[in-house]
């Protein structure tokens, strides 16, 4: 009898369902597969499990690919997978399962340049864990509620949704202890999805960003405990709105390492409501790095038609343009964006506040923070927080520095061994909450150089 099959036999007796040991290993580059071929587990008499009965699916031992294991998952069970290098792309459609790698360093999806996406998660509550996925020639880690998105656009956009369809969200989702490396769009990439958390995860190589949240709101996402480096973006957030929380990552290394802003490519305009707290951002002119589209070069933060955003005690150094520029987009103005209590030290300029079109932002201001050259000069005194809504806000122009060619997306160096997930192989399926465990601001610290320094290639100097 198949191993899955034995274990839903015990269940039938009303025996307790345990992680079996002695699961076999793919090996280190014959674990993967195309995805053919029948799974062992299919044999198991799926119909008689009782109702809430939980099982460990382990691939390649009761599956042979890890899609053949997620199409065998119930909401509860968990996927585990040996070490293995794995040619496929896994989509989860089950709500509630928990996709899982035994070494995060030796199991590896890989698109092989011919797949989109490494991970596309269309289901509320499911955790994806602990696993390296690379080479695709979209998205690492795709989490969203649109459909237009989960089918891509090959070349183009990725799936954005421009039509008259309302948003569909996919609600609460975790992606915990992921390396996302050399991927042609996103790293981890949440789109049309709220509730949900993106944590202790490596990005790189992402040649449009390491992480991105887009078309949120109320977002209630939090990105916390993430390195994102060798980027052309390391983080962005475009449309996400409300409890949006990006806290105590480290963004050294990129092009650009955080962008929050508004974009009509996709929908729920205007961006506001972000909270930017506790980060490093630091030396972000890494010229071994993809172009960025719009030609960003040794920027901190950017904000780019985003308002209501609070830019709390981040370290920001280094940056050879600016440490943070406020700009406006086309014809959606940066409108009350807060940033105090920051660290500013090394960067080309500080803070840069500049309007190239007509459109220009009210109620910008800054309190408290270490500053040591702004455009304009004096906004720490003219500018200071609070200020009436309408209040304009200042601006004016600065030499910014030539950017480097970019180079390949696939050529960008391999990341560094990463953290392992705590008791991969013996801990149950992860409970995603519905709604998240939101920060609470005032309990963010001022970061240290050394922020997550342990897992990063590039060191912030």
């Amino acid at each position: 009898m198949p191993r899955l099959a034995l274990r839903v036999a015990a269940a039938l007796l009303g025996g307790t369902l345990a992680l079996l040991a002695g699961c076999s290993s793919g090996g280190a580059h014959g674990g993967g597969s195309t995805g053919k071929g029948k799974s062992s587990g299919k044999s198991a008499p799926e119909g008689r499990r009782p109702a809430g009965s939980h099982v460990t699916i382990h691939v390649p031992a009761d599956a042979p690919t890890i899609s053949d294991a997620v199409s065998l998952a119930r909401s509860g069970d968990l996927v585990l997978v040996s070490p293995g290098v794995y040619h496929e792309s896994v989509r989860i459609d089950t709500a509630r399962v928990t996709l899982r790698g035994e070494n995060r360093q030796k199991v590896v999806i890989d698109g092989r340049l011919q797949q989109a996406n490494g991970v596309v998660v269309a289901a509320p509550g499911v955790a994806v864990e602990n696993l390296t996925v690379e080479n695709n020639t979209q998205n690492g880690v795709l989490v969203t509620g649109s459909a237009r998105a989960v089918a891509g656009l090959p070349g183009q956009s990725g799936g954005y949704d421009t039509g008259d369809e309302p948003v569909k969200f996919l609600s609460s989702f975790l992606v915990s202890y992921v390396t996302a490396t050399r991927n042609g769009l996103y790293g981890i990439y949440a789109f049309s999805a709220q509730n949900g958390v993106i944590e202790h995860s490596y990005a790189s190589g992402g040649a449009d960003s390491g992480i991105y949240v887009g078309q949120c709101k109320p977002c209630q996402v939090v990105v916390r405990d993430n390195v994102a480096e060798l980027n052309a973006v390391g983080y962005e957030g475009t449309n996400a709105s409300g409890d949006m929380y990006v806290v105590g990552n480290r963004l050294v290394g990129n092009r650009v390492g955080l962008t929050t802003d508004s974009d009509h490519q996709e929908k729920l305009l205007p961006q506001r409501g972000a909270v930017v707290a506790g980060n490093l951002i630091a030396d972000n002119q890494q010229p071994g790095t993809p172009e960025q589209a719009d030609g960003g070069w040794g920027i901190g933060i950017g904000v780019d038609g985003g308002s209501g955003n609070q830019f709390v005690r981040n370290r920001i150094t280094g940056n050879a343009d600016a440490g943070l520029v406020i700009t406006a987009t086309a014809d959606l103005p940066p409108n009350g964006n807060r940033i105090t209590d920051n660290t500013f030290t090394g960067n080309g300029l500080d803070v840069g506040w500049t309007f190239p079109n007509a459109t220009r932002g009210q109620g910008n201001c800054l309190r408290g923070n270490t500053l040591h050259t702004t455009v304009p000069a004096r906004i720490a005194t003219t500018a200071s927080c609070p200020l009436p809504a309408k209040s304009a806000t200042p601006y004016g122009t600065w030499q910014a520095p030539t950017a480097p060619a970019g180079i390949p997306f696939t050529e960008v160096a391999a990341p560094g061994p990463q953290p392992q997930f705590p008791h991969a192989t013996t801990a149950g399926a992860t409970v995603v909450p519905a709604v998240p465990a939101l920060p609470t601001t005032a309990d963010i610290p001022l970061p240290p150089l050394s922020l997550l320094a342990t897992g990063a290639r590039v060191q912030a100097g």
